[in-house]
């Protein structure tokens, strides 16, 4: 049977989820399925819909590979990914037909609370990806969670309750999952919120991201390789949305290249790469991303190389670009700080 598992740096952004469940159907997603019997029963009762789940562990999403193989469902893909990135790179706008939350981790300690999925602009971002009428259904055993939520939902103008209430306390109608079990037999209130998209339009400040070509920077400069990492510090670099953080410098095997390992994080993408020094002959260098861990060409990578390209050419007087493939606007503020 064909794979079940999706492979994230093989997607598009945004995805064609048609040519990746190879038919026409409405799409709904399962935001963190665990164990994956939500998932497979799901895709069991839905059998002409597109059925994606969305998990962070490997464990579970090879336990749900199995679960679904074993079940021969064609109508499951299993994918790796934090919900934010899949909805915001991975989901066209009004892309998505129901999306099932079932008891995300609550992240109960004060410190933790910033990393909870669901608040208000959560689900303004939900909602921009959202078929209008499209249906949301969220479930909680923590109750201060489900006082978060509830605020959230009852705040936003972009979704309202198919219910006459907010929340309700028991639906034996769904399969319960195995965290929903294990908190009603502790004896605690499960809240599930069954609520809808609205028809009305949502603003949409969460543009897909886009890839650009392979940037790069030709200069010259006239130090040699060892003197460049002589003067080599961690440094950052940032502008309004994006923030870069150069780390650790290796010199290649070879002799005649340095690795920059760099980290980006601009919403939604976080992105651990490399960064590549290398001279082409005496004098003169390219700056450009290395291919290892197939790294998504991204403003924030434009913003990178531009970044130690200012750099370099600081370090003497005699040191000048040749040639770039970036917007000139990179190369001209020189925002670079030690780290």
């Amino acid at each position: 049977m064909l794979s079940t598992l999706l492979h994230n740096h093989l997607l598009s952004w945004p995805v064609d989820w048609t040519a990746v469940f190879d038919r026409e159907a409405p799409l709904i997603i399962e935001i963190g399925f665990g164990g994956g019997h939500f998932l497979v029963d799901l895709a069991q009762r839905r059998p002409l819909a597109n059925v994606l789940g969305v998990e962070i562990s490997l464990p579970a999403l090879d336990k749900a590979q199995r679960k679904v193989q074993t079940a021969a469902l064609s109508n499951v893909r299993v994918l790796q990914s934090d919900a934010r990135y899949l909805l915001q790179a991975l989901c066209a706008p009004e892309s998505i037909a129901e999306v099932y939350i079932n008891f995300p981790d609550p992240w109960p300690k004060a410190r933790q609370l910033h990393r909870r999925l669901i608040n208000e602009e959560f689900l303004h971002l939900l909602a921009t990806r959202m078929v209008p009428g499209g249906l949301l259904d969220i479930g909680t055993d923590h109750a201060d969670y489900a006082l978060a939520i509830t605020e959230a939902l009852e705040a936003t103008p972009y979704f309202h309750s198919r219910l006459a209430t907010t929340f309700v306390t028991e639906d034996n109608e769904r399969l319960r999952t195995k965290y929903e079990q294990i908190g009603l037999d502790e004896g605690r209130i499960c809240h599930y919120y069954k609520w809808a998209r609205r028809e009305t339009a949502v603003p949409n400040p969460y543009p897909v991201p886009k890839e650009f070509p392979m940037p790069h920077v030709v200069l010259h400069t006239p130090m040699d390789l060892d003197a460049i990492q002589a003067r080599y510090g961690r440094m950052r670099t940032n502008d309004e949305a994006r923030h870069v953080s150069f780390m650790e410098l290796f010199r290649a095997n070879e002799g005649d290249a340095l690795f920059v390992e760099t980290y980006i994080k601009e919403e939604p993408v976080a992105q651990r790469l490399g960064l590549v020094i290398r001279q082409r002959e005496p004098g003169n260098y390219v700056i450009s991303l290395h291919e290892l861990g197939f790294p998504r060409p991204t403003v924030g990578v434009q913003l990178a190389i531009a970044a130690l390209a200012r750099w370099l050419v600081s370090l003497d007087d005699e040191a000048h670009i040749l040639h770039h493939n970036l917007p000139s606007q990179m190369l001209e503020v020189d925002v670079i700080h030690a780290a």
